[in-house]
């Protein structure tokens, strides 16, 4: 069937800030989606309160509305927008929610809007935990045995009849939310009334637990015509009992056998078509039992997912794009392979290449958190490695981490402490990964490993394997490393970096030259969806160790955009806002875009977005090789945050050009001590400071400044180890716990500006004229990290003076600095003095803010300044401001509530929204401002 020809005008839901549970694949898939929809003819309206995202912005949809998602912002888009259906399943639960409340109060049948992708009875059957599991009986699915309780006393009548170990199971709520295991009958009042209170009706699934069962998920595709197709099996290394989100996840599935699997897939078919008539996409998980293979399920979620985005990189298959033309009447035949583009999207994927995601944790900005994972997801972000072998793939998304680690083991991170190790076998958290391997190398059997952790006997031999490589390295010097034990060990996964560390007194260097010169370097495979059965048209590569490489280099003139990574909290979806602008922007201005990342849940690792994308670690070994491969005019470090940052001095040292600001001028900018000491050169007022590499300097520094003071180390990101002291015994502690965390790095000591005001500013330079594109007021004072604070644009409560000098400060550094694209700076006001606490010298969270209050491309006209093919005054900049925007932070306590809420200058925020407000007299404001600035000394 052609596509619905009565819709002209959708309307797409997104998820709002990022949370833990709900991140920045939302923010891709509804990008996709509304990229899909833009091609058939369909005016696409979206709206989402996320400033940071690409979603919002202009290239993606024909309307953006950045407004609170509730009811009251749907009516009014109604209102002014003829649309005629609302998609609401590429926005997470928020969207599902969202587009729940508004048909209870009749928003749609008033506005003659058909609900599309879904329907509300699907909703509902999966959401109402009791509904989900009668269906499932009713057609013959297995379910865990369960009580449903909508009251304290029916939960603990139905915990009687079934019988601990269980878990408690909230309805309509998203990451695991209020849900966890109760494996005695003391614990269970409290595990009980934390999740009636989490679900908003009140409502608890208690049900029996399966722990130690594996865990599968599968992605599937449907159409009007009731064709079904299953994208993607994606397994989980940990066992049932750690939520989706916080396990590592492999596809395509390792230890399924094809009887299991098979009778999965006939089950996952019966349940999508048994909660409705829709077509798009579903996520079905189900536990197997590793003794018989008796198969449960456990939720059904007809949206897209975090799984969807990572079956979507994993397979080369769009299924945000194929639903959303799925959601508006086309058939999956009538749909063109987009990796193909010769045969249809009725076909199943087939890899002949092995993916693993790895979560990715901030446990560090959370102190005194509870660190065991469990059923309430608790990762912020995560990684995709790809590779020939599951282990290949493993390493390189250990690489890709950026927790200092050069892959599985074998780079001097590893632990010795037995009981520590076993302990963590057993209570898994974030790094049980690694002492899996620690153990191993201790010599602990497979079988006490498998035993303590309930993880499938087959990866860890895999794992075993590893260890067993790196003992044999040790029989060996660099120059008589047999040729094909050499090749054997890069195809494992092994970095430079680790083979150095394990044959001591060598180099990553010298690992790299010596290979280089027996030959053994690595080639490129082309994600194809169909392994290699049709020739592919789309330039999606990893690298791995083979003989053919099938990336074609072209005589074009090439940028390469370096990503930012996994979200973590200080660097997070902004980042990649602005490396999607960078490669639209290097199109733009006739070079070849090339994209480098790891994060599958971005839309810069599209297919599409980038003339190329490498889905590869951002790290040192992978990005030189591309860069030796590519021989690209040079390299845009300046829009992926910290990670790309950081491959600075790196490209420096090997004569490769940096596109933009140079890395001697980014170099002052974070070394703190080098900082200071231009802003003392150019008069620029800064607090007094000094730089300590031990406890004893930091002392003395003190004395010196004066308390309080900020204590921090250079080169970090979102605040990190951040803190303010007020005595000696609080300043030796701060010291020591740095220098233990970070070593080799320096310790910065400022004394602290108390109760001073706090404002920002943000411009662009081309080495000749400054434009300020934003100067926002912060509501909170200072000592608050920016990240966390609530921010005002225009600056509300400044006077001229104070303006001026943070103008004049501004054009002075950006001059000084020698800066070729953006700049942030960050100022501290004490009666009415301005005084300079940092500048960066890249792309900051601050700018997708400004452009969308703004409605100016920054980003855009950064990088193509950065790349030097204009100068601002090419630009016409016309701002369009909607009164006052102020940026709100948000958090995730909810994952931590046993952590202390108190900010400082740490940043803990998770993501952001915006909201509009048309004068400074709005009651919004009035209130936020009496909470918030109640500290100030104004």
């Amino acid at each position: 069937m052609p596509k619905n020809a009565s819709i002209k005008s959708v309307l797409i839901i997104g998820s709002g800030p990022i949370i833990i549970g709900q991140a920045c694949e939302f923010d891709y898939s509804g990008s996709q989606a509304a990229l899909s929809l833009k091609e058939e003819g369909i005016k696409v309206t979206i709206i989402n309160s996320n400033p940071a995202t690409i979603m919002t912005d202009k290239v993606i949809a024909d309307n953006v509305y950045l407004l609170p998602l509730t009811c009251e912002s749907i009516e009014q888009i109604l209102q002014e927008q003829q649309i005629d259906a609302v998609l609401p399943t590429m926005g997470g639960q928020t969207a599902l929610n969202l587009c729940i409340n508004a048909d209870e109060q009749g928003i749609w049948e008033k506005y003659n809007v058909k609900i599309i992708g879904v329907d509300i009875a699907a909703i509902e059957k999966t959401e109402n935990r009791e509904a989900f599991r009668q269906l499932m009986v009713d057609i013959g699915v297995g379910v865990a045995t369960s009580k449903i309780a909508n009251s304290f006393l029916e939960g603990k009548e139905a915990a009687q009849q079934i019988g601990f170990p269980l878990v408690i199971r909230p309805s309509y709520t998203l990451g695991g939310k209020g849900a966890g295991f109760v494996h005695k009958k003391e614990d269970f009042d409290a595990a009980l009334s934390r999740g009636l209170q989490a679900s908003p009706t009140h409502e608890v699934l208690v049900e029996q637990a399966v722990l130690g069962w594996k865990e599968y998920e599968l992605e599937l595709l449907r159409d009007s015509r009731d064709n079904v197709i299953i994208i993607c099996s994606i397994e989980n290394f940990d066992p049932m009992g750690i939520h989706t989100g916080d396990s590592i996840t492999v596809a395509p599935a390792m230890t399924l056998s094809d009887r299991c699997y098979q009778e999965m897939r006939n089950q996952a078919i019966k349940m999508m078509r048994a909660i409705g008539n829709f077509a798009g996409g579903c996520n079905v998980q189900f536990s197997v039992n590793p003794a018989n293979e008796e198969i449960i399920a456990i939720e059904i979620n007809p949206r897209v997912s975090r799984s969807s985005a990572l079956a979507s990189k994993a397979t080369g298959y769009p299924i945000a794009k194929i639903a959303a033309k799925l959601a508006i009447g086309y058939n999956l035949d009538e749909i063109e392979n987009q990796i193909t583009k010769t045969t249809s999207a009725y076909f199943e994927p087939t890899l002949d290449y092995v993916i693993v995601k790895i979560p990715r944790w901030n446990f560090d900005k959370f102190k005194g958190a509870n660190r065991e994972l469990g059923l309430q997801m608790k990762s912020v972000g995560e990684v995709m490695g790809i590779g020939r072998t599951f282990i290949e793939a493993l390493q390189k998304a250990c690489q890709s981490l950026e927790i200092g680690r050069a892959g599985l083991g074998a780079d001097g991170r590893q632990s010795r402490n037995l009981d520590e190790i076993m302990h963590s076998l057993e209570h898994p958290s974030w790094d049980r990964l690694f002492h899996i391997y620690d153990a191993l190398s201790l010599g602990v059997p497979i079988e006490s490993v498998r035993k303590a952790t309930k993880i499938d006997r087959w990866f860890l031999n895999q794992i075993q394997e590893v260890v067993s490589m790196e003992n044999e390295l040790r029989r060996y010097s660099l120059n008589n490393i047999p040729e094909d034990f050499f090749y054997t060990l890069k195809q494992k996964g092994f970095s430079d970096a680790q083979i150095a560390y394990v044959l001591t007194n060598t180099t990553e260097e010298d690992v790299y030259q010596r290979r280089k010169q027996l030959g053994i370097r690595r080639v490129y495979k082309m994600v194809d969806t169909c392994a290699a059965e049709f020739p592919a048209k789309t330039p999606y590569y990893y690298s791995t160790y083979e003989g053919e490489n099938e990336s074609v280099v072209s005589d074009k003139k090439k940028i390469i955009v370096l990503g930012s990574g996994p979200n973590r909290i200080g660097q997070g979806i902004e980042f990649d806002y602005s490396c999607v602008h960078g490669l639209l922007a290097a199109k733009e201005a006739g070079f070849e875009a090339i994209m480098v990342n790891c994060n599958p849940e971005t839309v810069s690792t599209d297919f599409n977005m980038a003339d190329k994308l490498y889905f590869e670690p951002v790290f040192w070994e992978h990005v030189r090789e591309i860069i030796d491969l590519e021989q690209p005019y040079g390299v845009i470090v300046q829009l992926g945050g910290q990670t790309a940052l950081k491959m600075a001095e790196k490209l420096h040292e090997h004569g490769i050009r940096i596109i933009g600001t140079s890395f001697d001028n980014m170099d002052i900018a974070e070394d703190r001590g080098r900082f200071s000491d231009m802003l003392k050169d150019l008069d620029i007022p800064y607090p007094k400071y000094g730089v300590a590499e031990s406890a004893e300097e930091a002392l003395e520094v003190a004395h010196h400044v004066g308390y309080p003071v900020l204590v921090r180390p250079s080169y970090v990101l979102g605040g990190q180890g951040m803190s303010i002291v007020i005595n000696d015994e609080d300043l030796e502690k701060a010291v020591v716990s740095l220098l233990k965390n970070l070593p080799g790095n320096r310790v910065l000591i400022d004394h602290f500006l108390d109760r001073a005001a706090e404002a920002e500013s943000d411009s662009i330079s081309d080495g000749d004229d400054v434009h300020i594109i934003g100067l926002m007021e912060h509501i909170e004072p200072a000592g608050i990290h920016s990240g966390d604070s609530y921010a005002v644009l225009p600056p509300f409560d400044l006077s001229d003076n104070v303006i001026k000098q943070m103008e004049d400060y501004t054009e002075k550094l950006a001059k000084a600095l020698n800066v070729r694209g953006l700049l942030n700076i960050q100022f501290a006001i004490k009666d009415e003095k301005v005084y300079v606490i940092e500048a960066n010298p890249r792309a900051s969270r601050t700018v997708p803010f400004i452009a969308k209050a703004y409605d100016v491309p920054y980003i855009n006209i950064a990088a193509k300044v950065m790349m030097g093919v204009n100068k601002l005054k090419d630009f016409t900049i016309v701002r369009k401001p909607k009164g006052y925007a102020i940026k709100e932070p948000v958090f995730s306590y909810d994952k931590f509530p046993e952590v202390a809420k108190e900010l400082g200058p740490e940043m803990k925020s998770t993501g952001e929204a915006i909201r509009f407000i048309p004068d400074l007299q709005d009651p919004y404001f009035r209130h936020l401002y009496k909470e918030k600035s109640m500290y100030l000394s104004k």
